[in-house]
């Protein structure tokens, strides 16, 4: 079996995006292990980001979250997105110094649109010891239904789905009526909601404005080094178009 790479925290470790076997976990076989995905452009990676997977984390006692930048994300497919090897050292380094947090570089090994219900397909047959939990934001769920197979993806693994400036947590009632039994797997968080988004954080930097306390220090030391975000008229930059895989 091949398993997707997963990086660890550590700051110091460069990206790699070759494939290569990781150390399994010990576990009895029934989910003893509980680990949150959480997928996204991150372009930039921002506080958002890191607060969802830490509020996600508390809130269903996950072991750890693995973060998991698209490649090409289906819904923005002719807009200007940062290079996947940015956005990956970007993650690696938003998430350094937290031992809950992982990299995975899965779907830089799949041609064509990342959709997420094919990245899980692989995570369970990589990770099936473990139960698997899909970490999304509220305006992720509201837009669920332009996912591809998003009942089949529902099927898979269980949703937990964190609050969002700007868009209402559904009512339970109302997921019943769209998911029926299987809303039960939804899992809805309370919790403080940061109004942060990397359409904004793209604007201030090529504005020249300031980005610190967005973004880790060392991303916004990695943005400027490299000149990301400076030019202007990025195509698609829209409030809410950079929240998830999808």
């Amino acid at each position: 079996m091949t398993v997707p790479p997963v990086i660890g925290s550590s700051p110091d470790q460069a990206v790699d995006t070759s494939v290569r076997p990781q150390p399994q976990r010990e576990g009895d076989g029934h989910g003893s292990h509980r680990i949150g995905i959480l997928g996204g452009t991150f372009d930039p990676p921002h506080v958002g980001h890191l607060w969802i997977a830490s509020l996600a984390a508390d809130a269903m006692e996950l072991d750890r979250v693995i973060f998991m930048p698209a490649p090409q994300p289906p819904h923005k497919q002719g807009r200007g997105i940062s290079p996947i090897v940015d956005r990956l050292l970007m993650t690696r380094l938003a998430i350094g110094g937290n031992d809950l947090f992982e990299l995975t570089t899965l779907e830089l090994g799949r041609a064509g649109p990342s959709y997420t219900v094919d990245s899980v397909d692989e995570l369970l047959r990589t990770y099936d010891d473990a139960a698997l939990f899909l970490i999304m934001s509220a305006d992720s769920l509201a837009q669920i239904d332009t996912w591809h197979e998003p009942d089949r993806l529902l099927s898979l693994l269980e949703w937990v789905v964190g609050p969002r400036p700007g868009t209402a947590l559904p009512d339970p009632e109302q997921l019943h009526q769209r998911f029926g039994a299987a809303a039960e797997r939804i899992h809805l968080l309370e919790g403080p909601a940061l109004d942060v988004s990397g359409t904004a954080i793209r604007r201030r930097v090529a504005a020249g404005r300031t980005i610190r306390y967005l973004v880790p220090q060392a991303v916004e030391e990695l943005i400027v080094e490299r000149g990301l975000y400076r030019r202007t008229g990025r195509r698609g930059d829209a409030p809410g178009a950079d929240s998830s895989t999808e």
